[in-house]
């Protein structure tokens, strides 16, 4: 560029001089006077600093040669001219033009934003000076990229639009054209894997299934260096350290509309491993190194291991301080044995401490809520182990969508590192109105407050106020889960509560309630606590629907000399629970697992005397390295029953306490709270009628063969267990930073839910045909399951889940629900 610009300077004070008759009889002259003609934008004291002539100096033609140049190197100038009267010296000159405007037409594979971004590198800008020489190597540049991605028809042109006031509009124009696809993919040279083989490993396709809506034969120049890596790697992982691609070659057909890929490899032969050599400054350590070394001597070698070996060295100093080891492998290839000795180099470098640990993007949360979690020490040496804990602590609050962690040297010190915690909060609680739908159960409202993150502080805090069309409900609760700075919590609740169940899917009866709630938390390590609490609850249960297992609760616990009264409960509770969590996340995890055992009682002295368990688990497992694929498992177990007595009768479980299943939350593709136990009642004619214990079947008169059983509606049970499995799939169109707020899901549930204390049999005086209904549906062999698949977002408004579902294994008196949306749900 500046040789252009000197040959250019020279032209001008030639073709200057010339026109006046200098170029071959120029007189040196004194300099009594400079003006300079043309500026505009350029302030004149800008000018004349970047010419090397002042008043006074005595000018020759190299001299002036040498200010030309020095102006078209200010960069502000087009054209720069010069002349010379009675000693003045004029300088006229173009400025070059002021970019007003940047515009792109055309362009489909590269957005506006890139596009602006790679000019500003080159420093075309809006308010900058345009440099027309700069154009071409731009569109050369633009139009290698459509090369690079199998455009070889694309063009682009620059074209600048002059505007009033020296002001330019540069508008790109893009003729991208179509790519051309992928004819055939060759591999040359290779006799230990077949061509389908390798060629099924690249990124980069010849063929692509009717059915894979989501392929494509276009090329890119990027994807092929990768996919050459990948067969590298591939080969070296089967013991082919000699292996190499020995050269590539593109062709495009004559219609440009094609390409033919040609790899050339050289396979080479099969190395075992000879020896292993642990060299450098091992630390007194070699002999624990040693030990923990995956590679084995008369292995085959595997380029995978000897990465997997550095790594792990590299992180196992980590854990001491040492922030920058070097690990490297050198491996002695013996090519007449085929073997090769390994030896790896370690080199710990200096031990360094923390300095500070600081942190952005936290816009809500405060630096000491995140600042608790962490379990590296300022002051203390690193150890990338305390890191990486710390970032899983951090993740698994579920404040955050991404968490991130950089180690930077401090300036000036080669012992001392600052750490960086960059996090991307996400919606941890918010204002929300939920809305549900099912294809049978309609829709459905609610609206509540929660803050998982209260004011930023960690603390969970809630003013819910939900209604549906089965239930209105009220809650204020207070968390603090940080009551005692080791990490041991105390909270609270008080809450109000109107069921009705005749409107969920179950069978008939309201219960009004209310009660106060006092829990604490006790951490055991990193991945254990303990949880126990305490409560008081009130419970008025209303228009119960004379069916025969609601009749084995009522008939204990009513008023005889009132038989007709509503039922009122006060129950004193205590609970406690061990939860144990690994997973990498609070939201969306994908790899580690979790587990809650929890339990709750009634004291004695409360109206009621029950007890319930529950065991949830949780395992994923990711299937790549990114862990866009992820197989998880999840099942719940549960069991419940009532214990003592009550005027000589066995205490049961109330039947509002059952355990119920069935929608987005449990066995998907099942209408909500439909699957398990259902209501039975037995009738003589028209009247209802209960077990008699004489035996025959119904306290009513009339013929003991004419007693039916109607069947009602779902009652829920005292036992349940559910399983499913699930395969979490990257969500096709959508892009990867959306990856940890949204999800796609595969999956197959099962369960059941089972009543196990209600005594069917001593309704076997029964006519058969009526008794073999309850069989039917009080079998514990009777399993649902269903398969589908799920897309859950955590939307500003609160979780949204829709899924679609079939069932796979049902009976005749389920109600199932194929589709379900909802808003505001948990999931």
């Amino acid at each position: 560029m500046r040789l252009n610009k000197l040959f250019a300077s020279m032209l001008f004070v030639g073709a200057s001089f010339a026109g006046n008759g200098w170029a071959n009889t120029f007189q040196p002259f004194e300099v009594t006077d400079i003006q300079v003609e043309g500026l505009q934008r350029v302030a004149l004291g800008a000018a004349l600093l970047n010419l090397p002539v002042k008043v006074g100096d005595t000018v020759d033609q190299v001299k002036l040669q040498q200010a030309i140049k020095s102006l078209y190197g200010s960069t502000n100038f087009e054209t720069i001219s010069v002349s010379h009267e009675a000693g003045v010296l004029y300088v006229t000159v173009k400025e070059r033009p002021t970019i007003s405007a940047v515009t792109f037409e055309g362009n489909k594979d590269i957005k506006d934003e890139q596009l602006q971004e790679s000019l500003d590198g080159s420093g075309v800008k809006i308010g900058e000076s345009l440099d027309r020489t700069m154009l071409s190597g731009i569109e050369k540049g633009l139009q290698d990229f459509y090369y690079g991605v199998g455009k070889y028809g694309a063009k682009v042109q620059a074209q600048v639009i002059n505007l009033p006031r020296n002001r330019v509009e540069l508008k790109f124009n893009f003729t991208e054209g179509l790519a051309a696809e992928i004819r055939q993919i060759n591999v040359v040279g290779n006799t230990v894997f077949s061509d389908s083989e390798l060629i099924s490993m690249l990124e980069l396709k010849d063929f692509v299934a009717w059915w894979d809506i989501f392929g494509e034969r276009r090329y890119q120049k990027q994807k092929l260096q990768a996919d050459l890596e990948t067969i590298k790697t591939y080969y070296h992982n089967q013991g082919y350290i000699r292996f190499e691609v020995t050269s590539t070659q593109v062709a495009m057909t004559p219609d440009r509309k094609g390409l033919y890929i040609t790899i050339n490899v050289d396979e080479g032969e099969k190395y075992k491993v000879k020896d292993i050599n642990l060299t450098g400054d091992l630390m007194g350590r070699e002999e624990l190194m040693r030990a923990i070394l995956p590679i084995k001597a008369g292995n085959m070698y595997n380029g995978a291991d000897v990465t997997f070996t550095e790594e792990m060295y590299s992180k196992y100093l980590g854990r001491f301080g040492y922030a920058y080891p070097e690990v490297k492998t050198y491996p002695e290839i013996d090519d007449e044995n085929k073997e090769v000795v390994l030896n790896i180099n370690i080199k710990p470098g200096k031990r360094v401490y923390v300095r500070s640990i600081n942190f952005t993007g936290n816009a809500v949360t405060k630096d000491e809520v995140m600042r608790r979690e962490l379990r590296q020490m300022e002051g203390a040496w690193l150890n990338s182990a305390q890191i990486e804990q710390s970032k899983a602590r951090l993740n698994r609050l579920g404040y955050f969508e991404t968490v991130d962690t950089e180690t930077i040297q401090v300036p000036g010190s080669d012992d001392l590192v600052d750490v960086a915690v960059s996090v991307k909060e996400q919606p941890s609680g918010s204002f929300n109105a939920g809305v549900g739908y099912g294809t049978e159960s309609g829709v459905s409202l609610q609206f509540g407050v929660e803050q998982n993150n209260f004011l930023g502080t960690g603390n969970q805090a809630g003013i819910s106020i939900n209604t549906n069309k089965y239930s209105k409900s009220a809650n204020i609760s207070y968390t603090d889960p940080y009551f005692t700075k080791d990490g041991v919590s105390l909270g609270g609740s008080i809450y109000w509560n109107e069921f009705d169940a005749n409107e969920a899917n179950l069978e008939r009866y309201k219960n009004k309630s209310y009660g106060v709630a006092l829990n604490s938390g006790f951490p055991i390590n990193e991945y254990n606590r303990l949880n126990g609490g305490i409560g008081y609850r009130h419970n008025a249960i209303s228009e119960i629907s004379a069916y025969e297992q609601a009749l084995r609760f009522y008939d204990v616990y009513r008023d005889s000399e009132d038989p007709n009264a509503d039922l009122s409960f006060d129950n004193f509770e205590v609970n406690t629970g061990w939860y144990r969590s690994t997973l990498n996340r609070g939201t969306f995890p994908t790899d580690g697992s979790s587990q809650r055992l929890s339990g709750k009682m009634t004291v004695p002295g409360s109206d009621l005397k029950y007890f319930k368990t529950d065991f949830d688990t949780n395992f994923y497992f990711p299937l790549t390295r990114k862990h866009s694929f992820v197989f998880l498992t999840r099942a719940r177990l549960g069991y419940a029953n009532g214990y003592g007595k009550f005027n000589e009768n066995d205490q049961i479980l109330p039947f509002w306490e059952n355990y119920y299943s069935g929608g987005s939350s449990s066995l998907r593709g099942f209408k909500s709270n439909s699957v398990g136990p259902r209501s039975f009642y037995l009738v003589r004619g028209s009247e209802p009628c209960a077990p008699d214990p004489s035996g025959d079947g119904c306290s009513l008169p009339g013929d003991p063969n004419q007693i039916y059983i109607n069947q009602g509606r779902s009652i829920g049970g005292n036992a349940i267990a559910t399983a499913s499995m699930e395969l979490i799939v990257p969500t096709p169109f959508l892009d990867e930073a959306y990856t940890n707020s949204v999800r796609t899901s595969f999956f197959l549930d099962a369960g059941n839910v089972w009543d196990t204390e209600f005594d069917y049999d001593s309704y076997r005086n029964l006519p058969a045909d009526e008794f073999n209904k309850l069989e039917d549906f009080s079998d514990p062999s009777r399993i649902r399951a269903s398969w589908g698949m799920s897309v859950q977002w955590l939307s500003p408004m609160g979780p949204m889940v829709f899924s679609l579902a079939w069932p796979l294994k049902e009976y005749e008196d389920d109600e199932t629900e194929i589709f379900s949306f909802n808003i505001g749900k948990t999931f």
